[in-house]
């Protein structure tokens, strides 16, 4: 899934960069350097949460509907990502009598959420203009 938060902030710099702010998932795929299908995918994921709208038909595509000056990085990392550094599993059991064993877990759980509210803190003061921004400097 994290990949999937690239994929999400580099459209979206993408569409802010673009003068009409739209573009179809086969011209994001060639940008991102992905399929459009994951393209879709990852968009539909931004619609349903509002950040892009569907323009239907000849010429249509996704459209920003967002504002890039406001939108932060830590919005569309909860909205695509959230909950992703934490390990699906983990070592140990909380049955067993070993205090190590049994309480690994609720730790390591524990510190990946601090750890993730640590980074939305910083993504948080980060907008997608703020990428946008920085990459233009590169020019």
């Amino acid at each position: 899934m994290k990949s999937d938060f690239v994929i999400a902030m580099h459209s979206l710099v993408l569409l802010a960069n673009t003068p009409d702010h739209m573009a179809n998932s086969e011209t994001i795929a060639e940008n991102v350097c992905t399929n459009p299908a994951r393209i879709r995918k990852v968009m539909s994921i931004l619609r349903k949460s509002g950040y892009v709208k569907t323009k239907e038909g000849i010429g249509g595509g996704y459209v920003l509907s967002c504002d890039p000056e406001e939108t932060t990085m830590s919005h569309i990392y909860l909205a695509i990502s959230s909950g992703s550094l934490k390990p699906h599993w983990c070592t140990g059991d909380p049955k067993q009598n070993c205090v190590i064993s049994s309480n690994t877990q609720g730790v390591m759980e524990e510190i990946f959420i601090e750890a993730e509210q640590h980074m939305q803190s910083y993504l948080n003061q980060i907008t997608i203009s703020n990428v946008l921004h920085r990459i233009k400097k590169l020019e």
